[in-house]
């Protein structure tokens, strides 16, 4: 097989199991209502569970980088694929708390594979980074995007349990056509032209040191947004809405963060990330402490101002270690980015059963709102630190 032909099939695939890996790990969020109903445990104590799972998540995302340079970048996608979908047949049949507390989390560690693994892969084979990362993310948050709709239409209509089978059968075919059609690792039919550029810079330690607070604050602020939404649509927007309903409002929430990574893909290979960075970062706190200060269209408004600025800012972060990363630490780079945004962020399940007891969602809203302010002097901080490169930072971007 051609570099070419081996280069997009890959990227196809890396496509969708990033969109598997946000869709299956946002089941739960949604579904836990219709388990709520049929089991009579509160949401505090059902989401609760989940806990394992979004801190697997992050934590095994660390050594992932580390075995995909030894045992093939192919290998642990594959892995991925199979791995979700036995997990998500495991969870279809839990019965108890305990069982779905380990299910979940074993969801969780087949989850922490493909983010290390397959941005290294998108990279590898990109043939324009920025173009190349827009789609991608397009593609994760149209799994995100899809959850709640899916997940709320097959509880309603199969029951819960179906919202689990069927996803799981479909991360197994995926998995089988994998093998099938990708016969290696390859070193990308589009390396040359999309190859990331390395820009130098002058202070790595303190750009390292403002990037990993943003890393932490913008996983924290993703999954209080990401997992409390059908909750926060179910309270918020008005009592008594059908799960169809608040699965579907869910999900037109997250078609607008699509649209803002579609446009950041586009602006990463025109002008320079720092920039990019520190207009998108005045968003997510704004976004959020409209949500928690509002109910009904005016919340919707936060929130879709919330979702454009976290979504964004994946890309704009992946696009940072593809162009501040050399090639030969890319993969491990990419696992402690994730590392340390998804694993201090599942810590956040418990936080939002805690305050949502404690005070409802304005309160957990607001909370996040404050951690949205953090992301901000982060991309202050890393603006103000890289301009004196700025012009070759806009050369290599260019």
């Amino acid at each position: 097989m051609d570099s070419e032909t081996l280069s997009r099939r890959t990227l196809r695939f890396v496509n969708v199991a990033h969109a598997l890996d946000h869709f299956v790990l946002l089941i739960y969020p949604t579904a836990v209502l219709a388990i709520a109903a049929q089991t009579g445990l509160s949401y505090g104590e059902l989401i609760g569970l989940a806990t394992g799972a979004f801190v697997a998540f992050g934590l095994c995302s660390l050594p992932m980088g580390w075995l995909a340079d030894r045992f093939g970048r192919r290998t642990m996608l594959a892995i991925f694929f199979f791995g979700y979908g036995l997990s998500c047949l495991g969870v279809a049949s839990a019965s108890s708390p305990t069982s779905f507390a380990i299910w979940l989390c074993v969801l969780g560690l087949a989850s922490a594979i493909y983010h290390p693994v397959g941005s290294t892969m998108l990279v590898t084979h990109a043939r324009r980074l920025g173009r190349d990362l827009g789609v991608n993310g397009v593609w994760g948050n149209f799994g995100a995007a899809t959850a709640s709709g899916v997940t709320a239409l097959l509880a309603a209509g199969l029951g819960w349990k179906a919202a689990f089978v069927v996803p799981g059968l479909v991360c197994l075919a995926c998995g089988i056509a994998f093998l099938a059609l990708v016969p290696g690792d390859g070193e990308g039919g589009g390396r040359k032209s999309g190859a990331a550029a390395i820009i130098p810079v002058s202070r790595p330690v303190a750009l390292l040191v403002v990037f990993g607070f943003a890393i932490v604050a913008g996983g924290m602020t993703f999954n209080v947004t990401t997992i409390a939404l059908p909750k926060v649509l179910d309270e918020r927007v008005g009592d008594g809405l059908p799960l169809a309903l608040i699965g579907s409002l869910a999900t037109v929430v997250f078609v607008f963060g699509a649209l803002t990574q579609l446009l950041m893909g586009r602006l990463i290979d025109r002008y320079s990330l720092p920039t990019l960075f520190l207009g998108l970062s005045v968003l997510q706190p704004v976004g959020l402490a409209i949500a928690a200060a509002s109910t009904g269209i005016p919340l919707l408004i936060g929130l879709v101002l919330t979702m454009a600025a976290l979504y964004g800012q994946v890309v704009i972060n992946d696009a940072m270690v593809a162009r501040y990363v050399p090639a030969a630490y890319r993969a491990r780079a990419y696992s402690v980015r994730y590392f340390l945004g998804f694993t201090v962020s599942g810590f956040v399940v418990p936080m939002i059963a805690l305050f949502h007891d404690r005070g409802g969602f304005g309160l957990v809203l607001g909370i996040a709102a404050a951690i949205g302010l953090v992301i901000f002097a982060a991309a202050l901080g890393f603006f103000g630190l890289t301009r004196g490169d700025r012009a070759r930072a806009l050369a290599a971007a260019e």
